[in-house]
């Protein structure tokens, strides 16, 4: 390989800067100002043009699918530990937990997740992590059912509905003790109801 196959193949020191600097100024405006900020403001903060921001990601949709797989990490690390416990009912009941958590780290999260989970677009790069929580929560949900603790006919998706639906709901200042009130009622929605309390 000549160096002008390398330089093609390499993306350029000022591209990785770039998508780097729009990816912080992205996470921190939606933690300010939730999903639905102005992609302008973000390119102009981060110190480039709109049509840099759009090269580097096309729509908000994938701007918020970088931004959500660079917070991924400390999921992934909860999901691992979550894996650890005995009973496959906590199982689920964590990872919904953790799910709703992650759900709700920038105000109108929610709506474009669920969006992306209906319509099953394969454009629509928010598919692809709703693909990976609804076959997580799958998993989770036929070991429970095995176990007996979770009704035969509640499925992954169901469950992931549930979980942003909290999410929803919190990120509209909804107090601690509403919310554990629904999950009470969800809970009691997806548990088998020969399951000994």
């Amino acid at each position: 390989m000549n160096a002008t196959e390398q330089r093609e193949r390499k993306p350029r020191a000022d591209v990785e800067r770039n998508r780097a600097a729009l990816l912080q100024t992205a996470q921190r405006h939606f933690l300010r100002h939730g999903v639905g900020t102005s992609l302008e403001a973000i390119a102009k903060e981060a110190g480039v043009g709109p049509g840099t921001l759009y090269r580097h990601f096309p729509t908000r949709e994938a701007l918020l699918a970088a931004v959500l797989q660079t917070r991924s990490e400390e999921l992934v690390a909860r999901q691992s530990d979550i894996e650890q416990l005995s009973d496959v009912g906590e199982v689920l009941e964590h990872w919904l937990r953790a799910m709703e958590e992650y759900f709700s780290a920038f105000s109108g999260l929610p709506d474009p997740l669920m969006a992306a989970a209906r319509a099953q677009d394969s454009d629509n790069p928010l598919t692809i992590p709703c693909d990976i929580f609804i076959t997580a929560t799958d998993k989770y949900v036929e070991a429970a059912q095995l176990a007996g603790h979770v009704r035969a006919t509640v499925r992954g998706y169901d469950l992931f509905l549930a979980a942003c639906s909290i999410a929803w709901i919190k990120g509209n200042g909804a107090d601690e003790e509403s919310l554990d009130r629904l999950r009470t009622l969800i809970a009691s929605g997806y548990r088998d109801r020969n399951e000994k309390s």
